[in-house]
């Protein structure tokens, strides 16, 4: 079994490796640390199964849970898709500075992975920053475009509101709480102090930028579409689950009856989000876009289980963050494929992809089903299993607006499969043939959505079994 630190202490030796070896490497190709980086990540990822839950370390500041190690698996899983999906990236920039690339993605992980079993304010608060400074300097990673540039600027700027907005919000919490430990927080907030509720509102607030909930979603399509695809398909998944821990652990563990506070606040924000982000995405041009406003949809559909604040509602969540894993990374290495083929993200690029790419054209359709909610992918189960428990708490009028998005959502979806399978192909496009590490990617993601479609019991059940001791 390994230690309560072993992931973290793990993963702070693969760093070293990679830095080293990227920097004593000789001639401009440093793509070989991408590889080591992936070993070390399947390394980690399987002794991450070896893990007892039940520590604690540093008088209880940092617990090895059953959700820290849900979580970590979680993160160490989608960083690995990404690295393997980035393996394949062409361009000059990628060869020479790969060192950087793969450094900070992993500098990013560790800061989720000490997030996800921080217990203690400022703890969280410096494992969110670890987390997300390396994702400013990777969303402008091409420099030399302008367009990537303006979208880490602006991601930056707003990522620094969001982390004003969360410290301002502790400011608070600790002012009213006079403890910095998340126990001695939930015992204060037994009270009602009006000053701690306002701290938590604003620390939510903070958290709806890291998320991406509407209205706090202005970064994610300018950054989606800028920034290179691999990494957006990480971006769009592990950052938003680090921050769906945080709201865990600061809103629901342990809190008690005034759980119940959070009820009208996160119903709303799951409303606003659901209807905005899939209405936004439907005269979208670019697939990236597309992608990006309809993941914005998919926060609120996971806020419809935090709603509901109950442990139905929480592991439905984290079954949700997996079967989203899969289903939303996959697609984002499809457009790799078809970008680095046609060099266009444009919806039209897909005419006849099935004819072009018929493994990959399927494998897209799979990914579209399973984000539309189609029996029987993965996604199907994830929305059907959040709407099952926001009306077991009583919130039919929010499972009503997320059935009635849902059949919206189909129509920019299935756009894109009709160009693919019914639209003919340009004459001058040729066959697709991806890099076979983004092939892999690809093949694996849509395993998982068909895995977690036929057969979803096993993350549901071990779901329930992580959410049940929050309540």
């Amino acid at each position: 079994m390994m230690s309560g630190l072993g992931l973290e202490l793990g993963l702070g030796v693969l760093i070293l490796l990679v830095f080293f070896v990227g920097v004593l490497s000789t001639g401009a190709n440093r793509r070989r640390v991408g590889v080591l980086a992936a070993l070390g990540l399947l390394v980690l990822l399987v002794l991450s199964f070896r893990i007892e839950p039940g520590t604690a370390l540093f008088g209880g500041t940092f617990v090895q849970d059953e959700l820290a190690v849900f979580s970590k698996r979680l993160f160490l899983l989608a960083t690995l898709l990404g690295v393997v999906g980035s393996l394949g990236l062409r361009a000059e920039t990628f060869a020479r500075r790969a060192t950087e690339y793969y450094v900070a993605m992993l500098a990013s992980l560790l800061g989720m992975l000490v997030l996800a079993s921080a217990r203690e304010l400022i703890l969280l608060f410096v494992a969110f920053e670890l987390m997300s400074i390396p994702l400013y300097v990777l969303s402008g990673f091409r420099k030399q475009e302008a367009e990537s540039v303006e979208a880490a600027l602006k991601f930056f700027l707003i990522g620094t509101v969001s982390s004003a907005f969360i410290v301002y919000g502790l400011s608070f919490v600790y002012g009213i709480a006079k403890t910095t430990d998340l126990s001695g927080v939930v015992t204060a907030l037994q009270q009602g102090h009006p000053l701690l509720l306002l701290g938590m509102i604003l620390t939510l607030g903070g958290l709806g930028f890291k998320i991406a909930a509407f209205p706090f979603h202005m970064w994610v399509p300018d950054t989606y579409e800028a920034a290179s695809t691999p990494f957006v398909a990480w971006l769009s998944v592990a950052p938003k689950a680090a921050g769906f821990v945080v709201m865990f652990r600061l809103y629901l563990e342990g809190v008690g009856d005034p759980v119940l506070l959070w009820v009208p606040v996160a119903a709303g924000l799951a409303a606003v989000t659901i209807v905005a982000g899939n209405l936004m995405a439907i005269p979208q041009q670019n697939v990236k876009r597309l992608l990006a406003y309809s993941g914005i949809a998919h926060i609120g559909y996971m806020l419809v289980g935090f709603a509901a604040v109950s442990a139905d509602g929480v592991a439905m969540m984290l079954f949700y963050l997996v079967a989203y894993l899969f289903g939303n990374m996959g697609a984002f290495f499809v457009v790799e494929a078809v970008a680095q083929s046609d060099g266009s993200e444009a919806i039209a690029a897909y005419k006849g992809l099935a004819q072009r790419s018929p493994v990959l054209a399927l494998c897209m359709l799979l990914f579209l089903l399973s984000l539309g909610g189609i029996p029987f992918v993965a996604g199907f189960w994830a929305k059907l299993y959040v709407f099952w428990a926001a009306a077991a708490a009583g919130l039919y009028w929010l499972v009503l607006v997320g059935a009635v998005l849902t059949v919206v959502a189909l129509f920019y979806y299935l756009v894109v499969a009709k160009r693919m399978y019914i639209e003919p192909p340009d004459a001058s496009a040729g066959e697709i043939r991806p890099s076979a590490t983004l092939a892999l990617a690809v093949i694996l993601c849509a395993l998982g959505v068909v895995a977690l479609g036929v057969y979803p019991k096993p993350i549901v059940m071990a779901a329930l079994r992580i959410a049940t001791p929050l309540f």
